[in-house]
């Protein structure tokens, strides 16, 4: 009876250890490789005469509507639209009811030429001076053209100022682009981190090029023109295109798409930070100048010595190039990106990178390669609880197609990896954790794929190595019971 009791003990506790093991491994010991694989719609532009482009109705209408934060702060937005036939009036009235537009605020306008196309009249309008916390009515264009639009504004910049940012990459215009979109806007984001390649456009030639760029601002618009989102460049918004004479980098985006770069004393609109909320948002340029002594080397030097933890504990990079990434395509791209900042990311304890450029989706640990030089360190990523968690999220939808050769196997420093569209969201809870998920589109519904629980670099390291510890002596203690019984 005895040695029964005894034998069931012990496979009791052979139990109870394979189940602590394996929650180890499926907590972070192990990386995962999804063999998921879509089947839905192909990677094909949406038909211009599709109604997801359509021009509103009226003359002159405003269209193309967009905003993103205008300040430091989050006291300001900037908020942009198109009109084709005409100028129009630029002036944006504003106020805290749709039936009452007290204020109003005048802006520029702009219009500019590519090979042979000839954009539309671009507005750019400041409306500053807000109120954290508020929702605001805004109402644009002439007579009976017109449109209204609202927006919120974020909280006050404080520790604890619970918001939820969305984050979305490399979207294009295909029907997988509207699939990632519309899932997005059922989400509860309330701003979106865009981590480069908007509308593709450069995939097209000549006149239609131009033509690409407004009816992408025409799709997005009915996210863009409720809520800021915060812009970033990618390689497909440089269209340095010299066969049809057009070589000034970036031109069709920096016209259509305006950052408060002065406001955090960048010199370059491609490079810029903000604060929002409980959040300090520092956007990077992968195809600008960025090594030692560039001017965005310098800057990010001193944006970074700006941060203020007590006030905004959450340190999110964005930028399109990964500097880790186990695909096949776009391998080693962001190496020397890396080279140069990733000693800064881990000094200065950044929470998380966020990046594109592939298609396809990733996260990793918390891992870094600083000591190695060539002569001498390790030559290969280890853990490094000061580093942040990169993550890429080049998935939206574009023409391009997904990226489905991942590098076999798996680094250990890549915690999961699959190539299907989808967005991601970032609920920042409170100073010490927020909740991450990646939502798969799949075959038309929001699936969520992957998420886990992200703990401040600045407030949460104490609770996180308690946690640790709890661990540490739970195995101590199953491990020490079930040798004590004779194993």
């Amino acid at each position: 009876m005895w040695k029964d009791k005894g034998m069931g003990l012990m496979l009791l506790h052979l139990q109870l250890v394979s189940f602590v093991f394996l929650r180890f491994v499926y907590s972070g010991s192990a990386g995962v490789t999804s063999r998921f694989v879509r089947s839905e719609w192909p990677s094909t532009d949406i038909p211009l005469d599709n109604e997801a482009f359509a021009v509103p109705k009226g003359y002159n209408a405003p269209q193309q509507v967009h905003i993103t934060q205008g300040d430091y702060d989050g006291k300001a937005v900037l908020i942009t639209w198109v009109t084709a036939e005409a100028p129009g009036s630029n002036t944006l009235h504003y106020g805290k009811s749709d039936s009452n537009y007290e204020f109003t605020a005048e802006g520029t306008v702009t219009n500019y030429t590519f090979y042979n196309y000839q954009s539309g009249f671009i507005h750019h309008s400041l409306v500053d001076c807000l109120e954290y916390d508020t929702k605001y009515f805004y109402k644009i264009g002439d007579g009976e053209s017109a449109r209204e639009f609202w927006f919120q504004t974020p909280p006050e910049i404080g520790p604890n100022a619970a918001y939820k940012f969305g984050i979305i990459g490399d979207l294009g215009q295909t029907y997988n682009s509207l699939s990632t979109v519309e899932h997005y806007m059922r989400s509860g984001g309330q701003t979106v981190l865009f981590v480069g390649d908007l509308s593709y456009a450069d995939r097209y030639k000549y006149h239609d090029c131009g033509v690409r760029w407004d009816t992408w601002g025409r799709f997005v618009e009915r996210s863009t023109a409720y809520q800021p989102w915060i812009w970033s460049a990618g390689n497909h918004e440089i269209e340095y295109m010299p066969y049809m004479g057009e070589t000034a980098p970036f031109k069709s985006y920096l016209h259509r798409y305006k950052t408060p770069f002065a406001a955090s004393n960048s010199t370059d609109p491609l490079w810029y930070a903000i604060r929002r909320a409980s959040a300090h948002i520092i956007v990077l340029s992968s195809y600008s100048p960025f090594v030692k002594y560039t001017p965005q080397w310098r800057w990010l030097g001193e944006e970074l010595k700006r941060v203020d933890r007590e006030k905004t504990p959450w340190l999110i990079v964005i930028m399109h190039v990964p500097i880790y990434n186990s695909n096949e395509a776009h391998f080693m791209e962001g190496e020397s990106m890396r080279a140069v900042y990733e000693s800064l990311f881990v000094h200065y304890k950044v929470d998380v990178v966020f990046a594109g450029h592939v298609h396809a989706y990733e996260r990793s640990y918390r891992i870094s390669n600083i000591h190695y030089n060539v002569s001498s360190g390790d030559r290969y990523p280890v853990p490094d609880k000061s580093a942040p968690v990169y993550i890429t999220v080049g998935d939206g939808g574009n023409q391009e197609g997904l990226a489905g050769r991942f590098r076999d196997p798996q680094p250990d420093y890549s915690a999961f990896r699959e190539a299907s569209y989808g967005h991601s969201t970032l609920e920042i809870k409170n100073r010490t954790h927020a909740i991450y998920h990646w939502n798969r589109n799949d075959d038309g519904k929001k699936v969520a794929t992957d998420s886990f629980t992200l703990y401040n670099q600045y407030w949460g390291g104490n609770n996180r190595r308690r946690r640790r510890k709890l661990k540490k002596n739970y195995l101590h203690t199953v491990f020490a019971e079930v040798f004590s019984n004779g194993l």
